[in-house]
């Protein structure tokens, strides 16, 4: 799929308040009294740490399906860019999130500003390495086991890992991220999807930082002159079939305004599901 396409909804039928998600949004953006680390200590993603939370926020809500009562798992939490908003919504009482990361110091404010605010919140550092991230990390992403049961979590996030995964471990992240889908549950994933546009170039609005060029005759395309896991691109419907391999399904597809089209968002957006009903 090349163009954005609801393959089923992402979620059971069920009324957004929009009224609601729009006051939220910016009741989260205008919240001064958040938890939000020094700008210095931001080690991925750029722009404001407060107001991209808060746009994810209504990504997750309105295209993903969230619930208040979600358990949500986040790989790649970072230093809480995407936790801080979520208190906001997730029930305290009903809901649960885990966060992890390979980076100790943005895990160490999370756990130190967040979780005593806001105890239905936890996270962990999860050694794996990375060339950018955590290059002496102890396990290596081939050989990634995330450390929760079977069918546990309702929401998982992905926004900005596999834009720096090298392609042999994003069918190893999948596959786990199945493991701990729940039966309903939803992966909600960002890329960026090398499809015709993209690989043309086709005109001038496309972000200057993303020149991507193919390596080789791989799926995997990379931004020279930068470290080769800055940004990754693949193939359109690489990811596709890694999801399909890994035992999900593409529920929604959209892509950004990132290769100079219009759209509602940045990168390119995949909402799957777990094929299948049975365990």
């Amino acid at each position: 799929m090349t163009q954005a396409a609801l393959v089923q909804p992402p979620a059971p039928a069920r009324l957004i308040d929009e009224d609601r998600v729009r006051w939220l949004i910016e009741s989260v953006r205008g919240n001064r009294f958040l938890p939000q680390p020094d700008s210095t200590n931001v080690f991925v993603g750029d722009g404001d740490f407060r107001a991209i939370g808060a746009e994810f926020l209504g990504y997750f809500i309105r295209i993903g399906g969230l619930r208040e009562d979600s358990r949500v798992l986040d790989i790649g939490c970072g230093i809480g860019r995407m936790a801080v908003p979520l208190t906001q919504y997730l029930d305290p009482q009903a809901s649960r999130y885990d966060g992890i990361d390979p980076v100790e110091g943005g895990i160490g404010w999370c756990q130190r500003t967040i979780t005593p605010a806001y105890p239905n919140f936890a996270f962990q550092r999860l050694d794996v390495a990375h060339e950018l991230y955590n290059p002496s990390g102890k396990i290596s992403g081939k050989a990634l086991a995330l450390p929760f049961p079977d069918y546990h979590f309702d929401f998982v996030i992905m926004t900005s890992v596999v834009t720096h995964l090298p392609p042999a471990e994003v069918l190893v992240y999948l596959s786990e991220v199945r493991r701990v889908l729940s039966h309903r549950g939803r992966l909600f994933m960002t890329a960026f999807v090398i499809d015709g546009i993209a690989a043309a170039k086709e005109n001038r609005r496309r972000d200057p930082r993303l020149a991507f060029h193919r390596y080789g005759e791989s799926p995997f395309w990379f931004v020279p002159n930068q470290p080769p896991l800055a940004a990754i691109g693949f193939e359109d419907g690489f990811l596709d079939k890694a999801l399909e391999r890994a035992g999900l399904s593409v529920a929604l597809k959209s892509l950004g305004h990132w290769r100079g089209t219009d759209a509602g968002h940045h990168q390119d957006f995949i909402v799957a599901k777990r094929r299948g009903n049975g365990r």
